[in-house]
């Protein structure tokens, strides 16, 4: 479901909660950037960094699935006695890794389209070296990777809540979504 609401056109950029913004110094810099004529670049790299994250998250539903696939017995116990989003925890400590090396080159690709990415790097790059930034946010890809997963994360625990806060109701739904009928 965090998948399919994710991973189509506006899936990250109309939804506030996980919809990815400047990095930290640039996003604090926004007014200012405007008014020297920026303002376009900085709103065609968020529709870019937002559409990024849109066109990688798809890749994530068969990894998921080989989690599900290569759950131990250890795992279910833990998911079971676990907290609100124990199913949550544990896709991310599977998949956060892989999925990060999978979602980087579409990442990258989408980042490109704008040539305000690269002069990013290079800028963000010296800013971390001064302590501004830190580690992914000088970078725009790994930037954009790491909300992406965030995101994807976030609504996966949302989805979690939603089933144990109404197991068969919502059960149910996701069953026939799933087998049809």
């Amino acid at each position: 479901a965090a998948v399919a609401r994710l991973g189509i056109e506006n899936g990250f950029l109309n939804n506030d909660k996980v919809k990815i913004k400047l990095p930290g110094i640039l996003e604090q810099a926004k007014p200012l950037l405007k008014m020297t004529g920026r303002g376009q670049q900085l709103d065609d790299l968020v529709v870019a960094m937002n559409r990024a994250a849109e066109s990688a998250v798809p890749m994530a539903k068969p990894l998921l699935l080989d989690a599900v696939k290569s759950m131990s017995v250890t795992d279910a116990k833990n998911i079971l006695s676990g907290g609100d989003t124990s199913v949550t925890d544990f896709f991310a400590r599977k998949t956060r890794t892989p999925l990060g090396e999978q979602f980087l080159p579409i990442v990258t690709k989408a980042t490109e389209k704008v040539a305000l990415a690269d002069k990013f790097n290079a800028v963000a790059g010296k800013a971390a070296k001064l302590g501004l930034l830190k580690g992914d946010d000088a970078n725009i890809q790994r930037y954009v990777t790491g909300k992406s997963l965030d995101g994807l994360y976030l609504i996966i625990g949302e989805e979690e809540r939603k089933i144990r806060k109404d197991p068969l109701g919502t059960g149910s739904a996701i069953l026939r979504k799933v087998f049809g009928g």
